[in-house]
């Protein structure tokens, strides 16, 4: 999981930086707002963690700026007066803690909304740079968006529900065109081989199942 730290305070983010990759997190850092909304176009982020006064850009301003980003929020702030945190609140923090913190208690906070969010985070299937987002149909590498048929997009996400698992031809067509349907296999083959090419590096998460059919094969 990546943690994104945004504070403008070098010590702070060398202290969550120890404690975060203790716990198995890997973590990248920003000194402003405009530089985390960068990193956030160019990476997938799992969880930040926001101060809220900072330069360039304030917290509360990247949090309207992250408003259709789905990735949790704490914020983390000396400002604990209750307008700020209803504020974040309102904004759609997960979280606010403010400072001075106990290290440990951040990593707590950060292990329970990381819980909590995943249940709806479940929409969205990611594989180091691969990111396919169920409910919004779209398929990204990289951070980049890549343009996949209606058919190829339910081709893979039935390969993503079933990863693991060889799928013979006549299943991926009875699931995914209907028993009612006059092709043959090669539709399938057709339909696997314009969906590897348009995962490039990916391509290979779709094995060939000799004599059989596919299957959707990751490295845990």
């Amino acid at each position: 999981m990546k943690l994104l730290v945004v504070d403008d305070e070098k010590l702070i983010r060398e202290v969550i930086r120890t404690y975060a990759e203790n716990e198995g997190y890997e973590i990248v850092e920003a000194e402003n707002g405009v530089d985390a909304l960068k990193i956030v176009e160019d990476e997938t982020i799992d969880l930040m963690i926001l101060d809220i006064m900072m330069p360039k850009l304030d917290g509360y301003s990247v949090l309207r700026e992250l408003k259709n980003k789905n990735i949790p929020v704490i914020m983390l702030s000396a400002r604990s007066e209750e307008f700020d945190k209803l504020m974040g609140f309102d904004l759609g923090i997960d979280d606010y803690m403010t400072k001075p913190f106990s290290p440990k208690e951040l990593m707590a906070r950060v292990k329970t909304v990381l819980k909590r969010v995943q249940k709806t985070l479940d929409d969205v299937f990611t594989y180091q740079g691969l990111e396919v987002n169920f409910k919004a149909h779209t398929v990204k590498i990289d951070g980049e968006h890549v343009k996949v048929t209606p058919k190829e997009f339910e081709l893979l996400c039935y390969f993503i529900e079933n990863k693991g698992i060889a799928l013979s031809r006549e299943q991926l067509l009875n699931n995914l065109w209907g028993y009612d349907f006059y092709g043959d296999d090669r539709t399938i083959d057709t339909h696997i081989k314009m969906l590897r090419n348009n995962l490039g590096k990916y391509r290979t998460l779709i094995v060939t199942v000799h004599g059989m059919g596919y299957k959707f094969e990751i490295e845990e």
